[in-house]
């Protein structure tokens, strides 16, 4: 070959992209899990056991969170952060190191922060008043202490405040003198308002001894940072290293609304005194000045928990070498705010989601899941906008009841995790058990117990892969969300009912029913979103039409819901956004009114100035679309309207097909991860939004990958797509050709179908009660139907085996049909392993070890542990051994199991083998 033909070779080889293989798995991509240590009363024999079987499975990373004990154990606690405590933590870190398992930790003991360095002085903190109707012209004598003898020797007078009929108002503080108010009143009529701080007395949750004490003040600085400290003594006493993360779970503090210096808080950020108007603030009657100043004070409440807690707990950490991992949901501060404040935002899954999969379990005793897509993206979108390469997740609290909780049942809200934004999960969680404790071994009552000690630890380790190779996608690139939508955080703080608003993931929807109502509109329009806040649209910047987030990410349009109030100055820069080139959706009329109540004449003078600059919407639904010399403004209430005027394209795998979705964009164009969720899989071509022309396809289940087949309609990028109900994919596409791949292979199937309806054979490998003999079962079937009592009880790996005859001629392949699996199992053909089926649909390739004529079909089904844990209440065997809360059912109470009627276990179906061929 000449020079010139060698260097044209050379030039075109590197134009193009060598075959994409899975993402290296980072440490990250792999699940890791919540570790609880009842008592903290490990050694380090079985530290050791539990971090090599978390590591063998695939778990690495583990997060400690010390809790109450186990009953009888109490002379093999550790108290929390002592030198013996310290001590395990090092070997700990040193065993992880050795076995590839991340060390985190919690920064204190169960939940919420406290403990026994929080005094009285720095403990959660609540407002009392106290009111008193006087008459002027006398001289009053009253007495005016605290009327609740809980509070009486820490509550703390704050301020005692006259108010006439007629606006005015006194501070009288002065004028009291050992509890008794000695004031000479002018004449009228005359409320005195009495303010104490006083002490909510919450002790910290499932406290782990060493941790018990007060809740901490988290809007304090000064209690946060004593808080902080003592950790400091005890990690540079004992000369033990900073973990790589510290944890802070949701928000449980309750009926913590003040803070002693609240009033000058209130005063230097909102600009007047909030005890001049404390009747307006104390009213029963929603009226808008009362609005107003609730919603100030909510505001300051949001901005000193942000400033005093999560911001200096990340400052905090960072400063000693570690990282933060927070759950904001249940806190009353501005959730967006607050996720970003930490390092890695972390959401949280809460009960069993309803997708209606074909062939999935249905189980009776489950929690509906309080944690939706809308709830979910919180998180993410905190994540999203700063520019955070996480967001992790407590995974799987409360799906069923104990024991009956199958990997199968888990997948669909691990996808719905994925496509809210998630990338880093969390399982809730593992509990650290001594090898030698008697079965069911050490439990907390909340979680769904991924550890050894469950049967399905046996086949976990293919549901862990499944999440790394997820992961590894999902942690590459940045996020390509379409829009940003404004969380209108004013209209919840002025128009909710109450005085202090908690965000917890179980009343989100009466917080924010309309700003729900928009996300989910979007979303089924076929757009992905984040969320944003009035301080992150400050920074919002434009470049080439699109708006760039303080965290470098890129969006093509900013949504603002249905809003009545935005701060004037916020509006304002929103519009020079437009003019800059960016593009505003306003889904209704623009906000016209100002949040608040502090310097309310002059921002209305703002707003309304502000106003002058935008075209009037004439009619309710009318769009209306404004050009300027870049950028426009779209104001309209239909969003099918309103959003296809934007330009942007949607992806209709969400608007025609139901399928969920989340894209990311990578240095060599984009990648999906898409999910059936739903009662219907989907084939054909699917539309994209993307343009790139080559798109490989990976089965995060089995790592099979392949070019995918593609077509142009229209201008539109189309993929030929199979997808099963409840099954995911993985797209990534290319700006470049890429080479040294095969083709995707896209099944067909033929006849010729073979059912395995009989002549099977069962035994048990593994067993508990028991069970020795091996059964001519016939048909398929669940061994709890078997003539023999143990097998009602058992947990247990039981073997199905059969002989099938097999004609390999003019098929490319072949697919074995397992129908319904209670609960995950294991294939061989011919002692050969073939795979593990743990999710619907339970199928799987064959072929290759399929021969011609007679096969040995082998299929090991390990079912749940409810039928032995039910069988050991009915006898009474005393296995709840735990402290505090013990193990209770979904609705919290102390009720056993032994009216649970078996669960089918086993194979449960119509077994067969489909011949397929393949087609590109």
């Amino acid at each position: 070959m000449n020079r010139k033909l060698l260097f044209l070779s050379l030039t075109l080889a590197s134009m193009n992209l060598q075959a994409q293989q899975w993402p290296p798995v980072q440490q990250e991509a792999y699940p890791a899990t919540r570790w609880w240590w009842l008592g903290s009363a490990v050694d380090k024999d079985n530290i050791t056991y539990n971090l090599q079987e978390f590591s063998k499975a695939g778990i690495k990373g583990v997060e400690i969170t010390p809790i109450y004990g186990v009953q009888g154990n109490d002379n093999n606690n550790i108290t929390f952060l002592s030198s013996k405590w310290m001590e395990m933590l090092k070997y700990t870190q040193a065993e992880g190191k050795r076995l590839g398992v991340e060390i985190d930790m919690n920064t204190g003991t169960g939940w919420p922060f406290g403990g026994p360095n929080i005094d009285i002085k720095n403990a959660a903190t609540k407002a009392i008043f106290q009111s008193y109707k006087v008459k002027g012209g006398e001289k009053t004598d009253i007495n005016i202490e605290v009327n609740d003898k809980r509070q009486e020797p820490v509550a703390i007078l704050s301020r005692v405040m006259a108010y006439n009929n007629k606006g005015k108002c006194f501070d009288i503080t002065s004028y009291v003198n050992n509890g008794r108010l000695l004031w000479n009143a002018p004449k009228g009529e005359w409320e005195i308002i009495v303010h104490y701080i006083g002490k909510t007395f919450q002790k910290v949750k499932r406290a782990a001894p060493g941790g018990e004490g007060y809740v901490l003040n988290h809007f304090d600085k000064e209690s946060v940072r004593l808080y902080l400290e003592n950790f400091d003594k005890a990690f540079k006493k004992n000369g033990v290293a900073y973990p790589h993360t510290f944890f802070n779970d949701s928000y449980e503090v309750y009926g913590a609304d003040w803070t002693p210096d609240f009033l000058e808080q209130f005063y230097k950020r909102r600009g007047y005194k909030l005890e001049e108007h404390f009747p307006e603030f104390l009213s029963k009657e929603r009226n808008e000045k009362t609005a107003r100043i609730i919603c100030d004070y909510r505001e300051t409440i949001s901005d000193l928990l942000i400033e005093n807690f999560t911001t200096q707990w990340t400052a905090w950490a960072n400063s000693n070498g570690s990282i933060t991992r927070n759950q904001a949901h249940g806190s009353p501060a501005n959730l967006i705010d607050t996720y970003a404040s930490v390092d890695i935002p972390e959401c949280e899954g809460f009960g069993l989601s309803q997708f209606h999969i074909n062939g999935l379990r249905q189980d009776s005793l489950t929690k509906k899941n309080d944690s939706d897509f809308s709830m979910l993206k919180y998180a993410s979108s905190a994540a999203h906008i700063t520019g955070k390469r996480f967001t992790s997740s407590e995974t799987f609290t409360w799906l069923t009841e104990h024991f009956r909780t199958s990997l199968a049942q888990c997948k669909p809200d691990m996808d719905l995790m994925f496509v809210s934004g998630v990338n880093h999960m969390f399982f809730h969680g593992s509990t650290y058990s001594p090898k030698e404790a008697k079965w069911p071994g050490w439990r907390f009552y909340a979680s769904i117990d991924m550890s050894p000690t469950n049967s399905i630890w046996r086949d976990a380790p293919s549901f862990f892969d499944y999440i790394a190779r997820c992961q590894s996608f999902l942690q590459m690139g940045k996020p390509d969300n379409d829009f940003l939508v404004y969380l209108p955080i004013y209209d919840m703080w002025q128009e909710q009912p109450g005085r202090l608003l908690l965000f917890t993931i179980h009343e989100m929807a009466e917080r924010a029913p309309k700003f729900i109502e928009t996300v989910n509109s979007i979303s089924k329009c076929g757009y992905d979103m984040d969320y944003i806040s009035d301080s992150f649209i400050n920074s919002l910047s434009c470049q080439n039409g699109n708006l760039i987030t303080k965290g470098g990410t890129s969006y093509k349009a900013i949504i603002i819901p249905d809003v009545k109030f935005m701060p004037p100055h916020v509006l304002a820069h929103l519009i020079e956004l437009a003019k800059d080139g960016a593009t505003l959706i306003f889904t209704e009329d623009y906000p016209k009114d100002v949040p608040g109540y502090g310097n309310l004449k002059n921002r209305y003078k703002q707003m309304s100035d502000i106003h002058k600059l935008l075209p009037q919407v004439k009619s309710f639904g009318e769009t209306v679309v404004t050009n300027f010399s870049k950028g426009r403004i779209i104001t309209g209430s239909d969003y099918i309207s309103v959003l296809s005027k934007t330009g942007i394209q949607s992806e209709e795998m969400s608007t025609l097909y139901g399928l969920k979705y989340i894209r990311r964009t990578n240095e060599n164009g984009h990648h999906y991860f898409i999910s059936a969720l739903q009662n219907k899989g989907f084939e054909g071509w699917l539309p994209l939004s993307i343009q790139e022309g080559t798109i490989m396809m990976f089965n995060p289940i089995t790592g099979e990958k392949g070019l995918a087949s593609t077509r142009t309609v229209n201008g539109k990028k189309e993929i030929y797509l199979q997808l099963r109900s409840g099954e995911s994919i993985i797209l990534q596409s290319f700006n470049k050709p890429i080479e040294n791949v095969e083709k995707w292979q896209y099944i067909s199937e033929k006849p010729g179908v073979i059912y395995i309806n009989h002549g099977w054979k069962l035994y048990f490998k593994e067993s508990e009660p028991k069970i020795d003999k091996t059964f001519d079962i016939d048909t398929p079937s669940s061994w709890t139907l078997l003539d023999d009592s143990i097998a009602k009880k058992t947990m247990a790996t039981g073997v199905y085996t059969n002989a099938i005859d097999v004609n390999k001629a003019n098929t490319d392949d072949w697919i074995l049909d397992l129908a319904d699996v209670r609960e995950s199992a294991r294939v061989y053909i011919n002692h050969n392993y073939v795979g593990t089926l743990w999710a619907v649909p339970y199928r799987l390739k064959v072929g290759k070890w399929l021969k011609e004529g007679n096969n040995i079909i082998e299929i090991e089904v390990t079912n749940l542990p409810a039928n032995r844990i039910s069988e050991m209440d009915r006898k009474g065997e005393k296995w709840r051994i735990f402290n505090e809360i013990n193990v209770v059912n979904l609705n919290y109470k102390d009720i056993p199991y032994n009216n649970w009627q078996p669960m089918p276990s086993g194979l449960n179906g119509n077994v067969k083998l489909i011949p397929i061929d393949y087609r590109s």
